[in-house]
């Protein structure tokens, strides 16, 4: 991706350090997994759907040193941020509707937030709460190490506008429609819901990347890298390779196919007219998105 000597986004900033403990190597890709197999209480609460987690009284925030490697992927993602912002503006106008940008926040160790406290084994998420994206960089090592992705920033643009896509949802209301219908169902069925919710953000992730791919922004194997992330994160592809088996009603985020399709879907788009995963008539089994 082209990304150097571009504009970055006002809506992006650093803090956090100190509230909780740091989670590095191994644990970081334990927490990872977890999040990926059962969608942790965070990644929950990113679209709205738990009580917020207190934070303790002792903790505190202060600003974050970066180092150069982090700087480096900073002002990318600061870059790749304001692509979304460019992207819905645009596309949202197209449907008569306004976008107002999320904020974005790169933190280490761990920070408060309107959905409670996150360390950095929490993974990219969006609180709803705060109208925030929260990101510890070394997520983007992780991917790299644990995931077989090539050495591609556009990977981390992906997981940008997957985040930013759950901003979407909640500007368009259907976080708060899906919040809903949670309250009233099973756990089984409100898996389903949040795989619909899922999928959703990663056709609109497929979205901002077709807006970078005619904006010029995007270099030869950028979408390749990404459609095999998306595969890569899967749900059956974590659960093969963590506890052997594949339990789909356990599934939160959509097998790597659909992951895939989904990402491929938006892309091809490069609007908002397929986007419904809870077309039900269409889709009426999550097997079937």
């Amino acid at each position: 991706m082209k990304w150097r000597n571009r504009e970055g986004s006002s809506n992006i900033q650093s803090g956090g350090r100190g509230v909780g403990k740091a989670i590095g190597g191994g644990s970081l890709l334990l927490a990872l997994v977890v999040f990926l197999l059962t969608g942790n209480p965070l990644a929950a609460l990113n679209i709205g759907l738990n009580s917020p987690v207190q934070a303790p009284a002792s903790g505190h925030q202060e600003e974050i040193q970066l180092n150069a490697k982090e700087k480096e992927l900073y002002q990318f993602s600061s870059v790749a941020l304001k692509d979304t912002e460019d992207a819905w503006t645009k596309i949202l106008k197209d449907y008569r509707r306004s976008y107002s940008p999320a904020k974005m926040v790169i933190f280490q160790q761990g920070i408060k937030t309107g959905c409670g406290v996150a360390s950095s084994g929490t993974g990219p998420f969006y609180c709803g709460r705060d109208r925030k994206v929260y990101m510890d960089l070394s997520f983007y090592d992780t991917l790299l190490k644990e995931f077989g992705t090539k050495n591609n920033k556009f990977i981390l643009s992906y997981v940008i506008s997957h985040e930013i896509g759950h901003h979407v949802q909640n500007e368009l209301g259907i976080l708060d429609e899906v919040n809903k219908q949670r309250a009233r169902v099973s756990e089984r069925e409100r898996n389903a819901l949040t795989v619909r919710l899922e999928l959703m953000a990663d056709y609109l992730a497929g979205v901002v990347a077709r807006h970078q791919q005619d904006s010029g922004y995007l270099e030869d194997g950028d979408i390749e890298d990404a459609i095999q992330t998306a595969w890569s994160i899967g749900d059956d592809t974590i659960q093969k390779r963590v506890q052997g088996h594949v339990t789909p009603e356990s599934f939160t985020h959509g097998s790597s196919r659909q992951r895939m399709k989904w990402f491929k879907k938006g892309y091809e788009a490069g609007n908002l007219d397929g986007y419904n995963t809870f077309d039900t008539k269409r889709y009426p089994t999550t097997d079937s998105l």
